[in-house]
């Protein structure tokens, strides 16, 4: 099992969006999928139709008595499903900071989902840099950072590496892809052209700034569904066959 963590400190910058498009087409290519929606705002659950209650609230997540994966919920699509949001994970570092093994806890749930022998989980994380970070961090295979190429989400990128640089034990793989790119703005291609010359973790793949994407609010679906040949639905596929192609997962393609 592959836990992917669709993160960045930055909120707006495309992590639901990815979360819901690349989970889709997971599931679509047989894969047993989980989309874990972390975010209190809980867009995610919105996007698949789903109730915003996650039942026991941000202490579900450190109980050690109730079963997390009764709190899964089914898609309208085949083998997806989602761990809800609530609007009580705004306290979810509070329930973590209390529990035993502060930084352990995200690894203890994805532990307990793998008896449900899920192939894949996207977590859809929140915009934080905090506990909750420290968490995610450790219990991910992969980071996958959207960053949009403004020179504000280009320093939140290298805070990220501050970061990472100063974890103990196993650091997840990284991989940044450039998210709501305007082709039409000349700084929006320096700053790619400037990351891709700087790093080797960043994806050929970009997710452009698309109608058919905005519209995921108002139809409720991915993209990848509604509109699978749009320039956006081809973007996220392309996207999700370099993490896989790239041996960011331990699927094959």
């Amino acid at each position: 099992m592959s836990v992917i963590a669709l993160y960045n400190s930055k909120g707006g910058v495309g992590k639901t969006a990815a979360t819901v498009n690349l989970g889709h087409l997971a599931a679509g290519q047989g894969y047993r999928t989980l989309v874990w929606d972390l975010d209190p705002q809980g867009a995610a659950t919105y996007y698949f139709r789903v109730r915003h209650r996650l039942k026991g609230g941000s202490l579900a997540l450190t109980s050690q008595r109730d079963r997390i994966g009764d709190r899964v919920r089914g898609t309208d699509f085949e083998l997806l499903d989602v761990l809800p949001s609530d609007l009580e994970l705004r306290n979810v570092e509070f329930a973590f900071d209390a529990a035993k093994h502060r930084t352990g806890r995200v690894r203890r749930v994805v532990q307990e989902l793998r008896r449900d022998h899920y192939e894949l989980i996207f977590i859809d994380c929140p915009p934080s840099s905090s506990l909750v970070a420290e968490n995610i961090f450790a219990a991910a295979d992969v980071l996958l950072v959207p960053v949009v190429p403004t020179t504000l989400s280009v320093r939140t990128l290298r805070q990220l590496d501050d970061t990472l640089g100063e974890m103990k034990g196993p650091i997840p793989k990284v991989l940044v892809f450039f998210s709501m790119v305007d082709g039409r703005k000349s700084l929006h291609a320096e700053l790619v052209a400037a990351l891709r010359d700087e790093r080797q973790d960043v994806a050929t793949a970009m997710i452009p700034s698309a109608t058919e994407v905005e519209l995921m609010g108002t139809t409720r679906r991915p993209v990848t569904e509604t509109a699978p040949n749009s320039v956006g639905a081809q973007a996220y596929a392309r996207l999700w066959d370099e993490v896989v192609r790239r041996g960011y997962t331990e699927l094959t393609l």
